[in-house]
This record gives structure tokens, sequence and C-alpha cells, in this order.
């Protein structure tokens, strides 16, 4: 532990000291508090809070490493040391400082006037995410859809109304933006990161006030820090297997380099089939990580830099009977979904028909994947009294998409005949199909059609948030800052694409003819590309805040602020027309291919909106208190609302692309003892303006415009009964619903269950100088409406996962885990290409099967 580090915690251990004479709520078992005005002695280093040891808890209801009893402090020197690391459990959950959302230094987490989730690397172990968004899982409020595969994540914040992606979450590193824009079309920001054992914690914030601070967003923030480097050097090694044959390998190493120089790096390679196997890997590749600290006088420096190549497969729906209006679902005759996929090896390397002459060739192995560097500079430092804090980010990442998305609901190879010859049939009294090799396909075989897509998507940001604070009267403090990003996003797009094929796992193409000599598909290939739009997009923003943090007394302490911030962007954007690819009107397959004229529209729009936040914290007693916020944010539009505008006067006009208002309200309550922790909050939620699009089948984009309002309550709970005995239940209810727009004024928000939550046991059995841990989780995610018209019912599921992990001394640990291990046939999302649901065969995407997970690790 570094000098600065040591000097923290005395002089948190004496202010803790001086308050506990005078509280008498406190324990004898709780360790010595942060100050709720926990800036005073942290001021220059906002990330430089103690290190949670890697089996502690940073928040009990949030995972299960916060075992502990009653009384557990109070064995003395007669404790085992798995009676010492529960008894440090509850301490570091009550010590427990956060800094996001905070305007200088950090705040301890009970003393925080805002909704936030903390989660530190055992947790995150314990959690057994299968991608970085499935983190999601452990906050209350939040539905991640991860079933898409390590990216392109559909994700959820507490009544926000969004159609897909993630709009409402913004992705950090070390404090700041990794890309400024939450979401695009094809990009979402988890997908930007890949959670390996270089990650010390991450903090999720909800609402609250981010909305002045860093990108502004409205919605949820999730921080991921880093580990530093410290006197004492550290290093792992770890090895996976598991599901899939997955092979997979995490290093990691950080220490003292020279006086007041610190560094650390460590990354992963991994390989897999994954659960769904197309048979080609799923997810292959890896990433490095390092970063390099220095120690200055009253202050730091940490310079960072990651590197990431990593190919993961995209899954979308697979076929499924529907009856009773949807309420049932059940499996599709020969199609396991838990884990099949239609994606094969016969299809994995498909063509492109782009125009005459172009042919453009693609492979479903590269998927939704990852191939980026970052850089970053996070400094802070004390300066003659005023704190200084500047952030940069730099972002250069591919972030391509190359996968299958599903069509029209499976049919019967008979009615598709039919349907062929309807269409395409003068003069035609029969169609004859067969699979590739030439054997003819049953008519009674079912079959779907697929797009097989490719999205070329190259992105590039700098963002730089610089805040000057300093105490300008008796107890309170101001801060003044600035936010600047530029940003830009180059696309080539190939939609369409379609395919016919069985529908069955690893499916066969299929060829169909008409006896017109009309060719209906080709290779498989029985659709054109539909939509192929070329476009760069430029976008700046500019935002200026300031803040003030007013310690009225020892109990009260409030905070407000306010934002005004500018948005510029600006588009070039193919114009498109249709041509046959290869000028044969017999060869109906790439009839109609879109493709640009070479002419292009120049888009442009500047928004200038202005947010506010205001919020306080009572202090009940030493380790209990209620807080209260109302804030104001906004979104800009994005790129891709300029290209759907598609001219100059529908993007100037804001009654078609307004600037969307959000409104939130919320109260909350804190607390942790040894016995138990509670974090609960009420929240309200007003939006005005948001913009939805819809991407069909044929390649026809739907947008709409339309408001929401939602109430809910949030909830984080763990009790420890026993001593090593840590019970926890995590989740949220919401009534969330349209309003404004008539056609969907009243249904409820699409993607969102009224009910979810988490149960959570755990058990810490001590073996001498060793110990066993057994964990698992029960989930329940309730009903939902895949659509905004709530004509896709999705119903509730409910899974159960159980884990385990056994130390050997302080050096080796073995670890297993088991998700889904009832084999729940649960949806995460309807036939997103078609805007209505019904009964019989249909397209969803539902959860993974069955999966395990086992690893083995040596500490150093």
């Amino acid at each position: 532990m570094s000098s600065i580090s040591l000097a923290i915690l005395t002089l948190a251990h004496q202010a803790s000291h001086a308050q506990a004479a005078q509280e008498t709520t406190a324990t004898p078992q709780q360790a010595p508090a942060v100050p709720q005005d926990a800036q005073a002695t942290v001021p220059a280093t906002p990330q430089q809070t103690p290190a949670a040891p890697q089996d502690a808890t940073a928040a009990a209801p949030a995972a299960q490493d916060s075992a502990g009893a009653s009384g557990a402090g109070a064995q003395g020197g007669g404790q085992t040391g798995a009676q010492a690391a529960t008894s440090n459990a509850v301490q570091n959950e009550i010590q427990q400082v956060v800094v996001t959302g905070v305007a200088t230094g950090g705040v301890r987490k009970l003393d925080s006037a805002f909704s936030i989730t903390t989660a530190s690397e055992e947790q995150l172990k314990q959690a057994s995410p299968s991608s970085t968004a499935d983190i999601l899982k452990l906050v209350p409020g939040v539905y991640a859809e991860a079933t898409g595969g390590q990216s392109g994540a559909n994700i959820e914040v507490r009544g926000f109304p969004s159609g897909s992606d993630s709009p409402f979450v913004s992705v950090q590193l070390m404090g700041n933006p990794i890309y400024p824009v939450p979401t695009l079309s094809f990009f979402e920001g988890s997908s930007a990161f890949r959670l390996d054992d270089t990650v010390e914690r991450v903090e999720v914030l909800r609402g609250g006030p981010s909305t002045i601070f860093s990108s502004g967003q409205p919605g949820a923030t999730m921080n991921f820090i880093l580990k530093k480097g410290t006197d004492t050097p550290e290093g792992s090694i770890r090895f996976s297997t598991g599901t899939g044959e997955l092979r997979r390998v995490d290093v990691y190493y950080g220490g003292k380099i020279a006086d007041n120089w610190y560094g650390t790096i460590g990354g992963f390679y991994r390989n897999t089939n994954g659960v769904r196997d197309a048979g080609f890997p799923a997810d292959k590749g890896g990433q490095i990580t390092a970063t390099l600290t220095r120690k200055l006088d009253q202050g730091e420096v940490t310079f960072y830099a990651r590197r990431t190549d990593d190919k993961n497969a995209f899954y979308t729906g697979v076929p499924l009977i529907s009856s009773n209006e949807g309420r049932t679902i059940s499996e599709f005759p020969g199609f396991d979904p838990l884990t099949g996929t239609l994606m094969s090896g016969e299809m994995r390397r498909f063509t492109v028909e782009a125009g005459p002459g172009r042919t453009l060739n693609y492979d479903l192995g590269d998927g939704r994947g990852l191939k980026s560097t970052v850089f970053g500079i996070d400094f802070a430092q004390t300066i003659s009294g005023w704190n200084v804090s500047n952030k940069f980010n730099y972002f250069d990442g591919d972030l391509n998409t190359v996968a299958m998305f599903t069509g029209n609901n499976p049919l019967s190879m008979s009615a598709y005949n039919a349907n062929a010859l309807a269409t395409y049939g003068a003069g035609a009294t029969r169609a004859t199909a067969r699979y590739l090799d030439g054997t003819p396909v049953a008519a009674d075989q079912q079959v779907v059609q697929a797009g097989l897509w490719a999205v070329e998507k190259q992105l590039q940001s700098a963002t730089d948030e610089i805040r000057v604070s300093r105490e300008w009267m008796k107890d309170n403090t101001v801060t003044i800052g600035g936010y600047f990003a530029n940003y830009s996003s180059d696309d080539v797009w190939y939609l369409g694409n379609s395919h016919l094929m069985t529908a069955v796992p690893n499916a066969r193409l299929i060829d169909v003819r008409l006896d017109n000599g009309v060719i209906v598909s080709n290779q498989g290939k029985e659709g054109p590309v539909n939509y192929a739009p070329v476009a760069t997009y430029d976008g700046s923003n500019t935002a200026l805040f300031i803040a003030n943090e007013w310690k009225v007394n020892d109990r009260i302490k409030v905070d407000g602020g306010v934002r005004r911030e500018r948005q510029k962007l600006d588009a070039t954007v193919s114009n498109l027309t249709t041509i046959d690819a290869d000028n044969n009107p017999l060869t109906v397959y790439n009839n109609n291919t879109s493709t640009p004229t070479g002419s292009n529209t120049a888009l442009h729009r500047t928004d200038s909106a202005t947010s506010f936040t205001v919020g306080g914290n009572f202090k009940l007693a030493r380790d209990a208190s209620i807080f209260a916020r109302a804030n104001k944010g906004h979104t800009f539009v994005a790129f891709d609302d300029l290209r759907n505008a598609g001219t100059q006067a529908k993007v100037d006009d804001r009654s078609i692309l307004p600037t969307p208002s959000i409104k939130q309200f919320e109260v909350g309550f804190k607390t942790a003892t040894p016995l138990y922790s509670a974090y609960i909050n009420y929240f309200h939620t007003e939006f005005d303006g948001i913009a939805f699009q819809q991407i069909l089948a044929d390649g026809t984009i739907l947008n709409r415009v339309s408001g929401s309002k939602g109430n809910g309550v949030e909830f984080e709970l763990g009790l420890r009964p026993i001593r090593d005995l840590t019970l926890t239940l995590t989740g949220d209810w919401q009534d969330s619903e349209y309003k404004d727009n008539p056609d969907t004024a009243g249904k409820r928000v699409q993607r969102q269950p009224k009910l979810q939550y988490r149960f959570t046991p755990s058990y810490r059995i001590p073996i001498g100088d060793n110990e066993l841990k057994l964990y698992g989780t029960f989930t329940y995610i309730g009903d939902r409406w895949a659509d905004q018209l709530n004509q896709q019912y999705l119903p509730s599921y409910k899974t159960y996962d159980l884990g385990a992990v056994f130390r050997i001394g302080e050096k080796i640990e073995f670890r297993v885990s088991g998700n889904n291990l009832s084999n729940e046939l649960g949806l995460t999302e309807g036939n997103s290409r078609l805007t209505t649901g019904g009964t019989g065969p249909i397209n969803a995407r539902p959860l993974f099967g069955r999966t395990w997970e086992a690893s083995v690790m040596y500490r150093f």
C-alpha cells in the first residue's frame, strides 16, 4: 500500500474515532468509516480509494462475499483466516467509497445522495457474466438482454423507453466514456469493453448527478476502474474451461517500478465454440491492458492503454412454437432452442452482390467483434488549495457486424414454393427445391429466411473533462468544469441479403428454381441487398458545468449543479438507387439491389440543452441515511437520426427530430451493519420527445416519436443471520407506460418487466487455513412486451445458478459455476424484424441453455 493510501486510512481512522465517541449507534464490529466529507481526505486522487481485499465485498446486496454474523468482529485475535475475511468484508462495505457521479474526490457509498451499485473483482467473478452487458444483472432497475453473445446487447433502464441497443447506458473506463455516444445502429457501449483480471471494480450509477458530469448520461453509467500498481507486487494467472470447449487464460501483474512509479500489465486470450455451436469458434481473440502511475505531491497521474482484438459470434432469434396468444412458448420440432443456432459452416463464408461485377466476401465467424485501441490519462492533484482533475480518453476501433438476422417466421417448403409460384410464376407450373449438393428438399421440411448482413463500422473519438474545485467558504466546495468530445463513425452497410435455409440447427441452404426459368434462390441466396448506405459522420460536444456541495452540519449535506451543452453533427450519406446486379431479370434473388448512386446528401444539426441536478443526504445515524434527488437531463439526436430523416428540412423539423428531455425524482434509504444491509429507493421518471427506430425484414425503417412516464422501487438487501452465511435480494418493481403518441399511449414500455429480482445465498466453510465457499442465485424476470404496441408478448421466466470456490491458502483457487441449470426456456427478445406477434411457428431469441465454467488460479 502506498504512503498516500496509508495517510488516507490514518486520517479516516482518526476522524471516525472522534465521531464514534459521540454517536451511540456505532457497534464494536464496525470499521472506521470514511468521513461524509470524503473529499477532504482524498481531494486530489479520486481513484485512489483504499482497495478492498480480493475476497472482500464492495456492496453486500450486489454479490455474495460480505458474509458475516453480528458479533463476528468480537472474536479478537482468535479469528481464523476465513472469519477475519468475513469481518473485513463487512468493514469494507461500511467504508466503501465511490467516485462515479461525485464532483470531486470520493464519498462514502452510505453517504451518497444518489443510487449506485458497486461490484468488486470477486463479485464480478461470482456473477459469472456471459458478457460486459450481463454484469448489469447485479444492478436493480436495469434489464440487460445479453443473449446475443459478447456484443450487441439490448439494455433497458428503469422506465427509460428504448427499443434496442442501449441509448441510456454509458460505459466508462477510469471515469471517462470509452466512446461518447452510448449507442448507434449496430453499436452499443458495452460492445467496446471486455472484462478481465485487470479490472478492480465497477460502479454503476443510475440517474443522479450524472446528468451534469462527463457525457451527461441521464440513465445508467457503468464506470470500470482498473487496478493500479502498489508497493507490494502481485500477480496471477488463471486457466478456464467450460461449455463450448472454452479455452481461456488470464494473466495480471502489478507492482512498484521505481520511486513513485507504479505499473500493471495483464490481459486474456480466449477460444470457444460457445453454447450455440455454429461449427466454428464463437469467440476468438484477446486483449492486453497496461497502466503506469506516477505519485505526485498531493496527487497522482495514471496513464492507461488497452488493445483488444476479439471476434464474437452474434446470435439472433431461433425457431419456436408460440401458443395461447404468446403466453406459452415451446420447442420447435427438431430444434433445441437452448443450444441451437441456424448458423453453420455451409453459410459461414458468404457473398454480397453489391453491384454488377462487384461481389464482396464476408465471414460469419467475425460476428460482432471488437478491434480497438484505447489510451487515457487520469490526472488529479491539489495545487495551492485547488483540486484539479483532468480525464482524457482516446478510442479508435472497428466494430463491424457480420451476422445473421432472422426474417419471416418458419413455414413449410411447399408453402414457400407456392408463394414463389404466385410471385414469379407467370407461365410456371412447378417449383423445384434442392440442397446445394443437389438433393431434393422434402415438401414438409420447415424452412426460414434469414439475412446475412455485413456492416463495416469504424469509430474514433477523443474526450476530455477538466474540473477545478475549491472550498470557497466554510463547508462549501464549488466545482467548475468543462467536457469536450470529438467523435466520428464511418459506415458501409449491406442489409437484406436474405437466404433460404432449413429450420434446423446448423441449417442447410436451399436453391429454388421455377420451370419458367426463374431462379428464386441461388446458393441459398433468395433476396437482394435491400439497404446499402455509405456514410461518414462527425460530431462534437462542448459542455460547461458548475456544481456546489454544502455540508450544512454533521448530518446534512446538499449539492446541486447545472450544465449547458452544445452538440454539432455533420453527416454525408450516399443517395441510393436499385439495380439488377447481373442484368438478368430471371435471377430474381438479386433484382432490386440497393446501391449508392455516386451522389451524396449532406446533413447538419446543432442542438443545445441545459441539465441540472439537486440532492441532499441526511444521516440518521453513523451508518444510516436517507437521500432525495431531482434532476433534469436530455439526450441529443444521433448520427442515425440524421440518416433516417433523409433531408435537411426533416432534420431541422423539431417535431420530427426533437431533443428529448428527461425528468427524474428519487428518494432513498441506505444502511449497513454487521447483521444486515439495505439500499432502497423510489423513483419517478418522465420523458418527452423520444424517437424510436425499427428495421423490418424488407429493409423498411419505422420511426415513432413519443414520451413515457414511470414509477418504481429498487432494492438491494443483505442479511447475515449467522457467521459465514449471507442472504441477498436485489431487484425492482416498476410501472412505466408510453404517453403523447395515440398509437402507443397507455401501453407498457417495451422490453421491461414490471417485476424482477434475484435471491442469492452464499455460505463460507473454513477448513483450517483453507476455505470452501458455496453460492447460488435464483432469478425471476416478469413478463414483458417486445414491441411498443404491446402485441409481441414475452412470458416471465426464472433461472437457477450455482457456484463454488475452493481456496488453498492465499495462492491457489479453484472455481466452478453453472448457469441456467434448469434449462429454462425464457425469451429475451421477440422477432424484431416483425411488428406483431402471433401463434404457431415464430422466431425469437431465448436464454442460453445450461452452461458451466471451471477455472484454476495461481497468485504470486
